[in-house]
């Protein structure tokens, strides 16, 4: 509900792939904060095409994955976008000051669990986040 109008204003496909997923342990403010970030990034990156978010179990985790069609991450800065104050390409950036994946991979951790990025360079990236159960 949070992001429908800002898919209307930017024209983009907002897709959500929800499955019955079972009870995740842990502060539930703290995780929806994280999955916002990864979200808002999301909208943030992407001009055309979609997002899309998909919640699912896996095995013995929770997988929540942000996908988008953006301007993507190069391949040789991707190992870095979780350090603090990193910023892809200041060039390329939107306004941020590089915090918001440090905090979100501190808040994943916290809940031993873990968290991936794949990217390419403008194709898009895609955030999986898993919780385990």
């Amino acid at each position: 509900k949070l992001f429908e109008k800002k898919a209307k204003e930017k024209n983009l496909e907002f897709v959500l792939n929800l499955e019955k997923i079972p009870h995740v342990k842990g502060d539930k403010l703290k995780i929806e904060q994280a999955i916002i970030n990864l979200v808002d990034n999301a909208f943030k990156f992407t001009e055309k095409g979609k997002i899309e978010i998909t919640l699912k179990k896996i095995e013995n985790y929770v997988l929540i994955e942000i996908k988008d069609t953006g301007i993507g991450i190069p391949k040789e800065e991707i190992d870095k976008v979780f350090e603090r104050f990193y910023t892809v390409d200041k060039g390329r950036s939107k306004k941020g000051i590089g915090i918001g994946l440090s905090i979100v991979k501190y808040v994943i951790n916290q809940h031993n669990g873990k968290i991936e990025v794949e990217s390419k360079l403008n194709e898009g990236s895609s955030f999986k986040i898993f919780l385990p159960v």
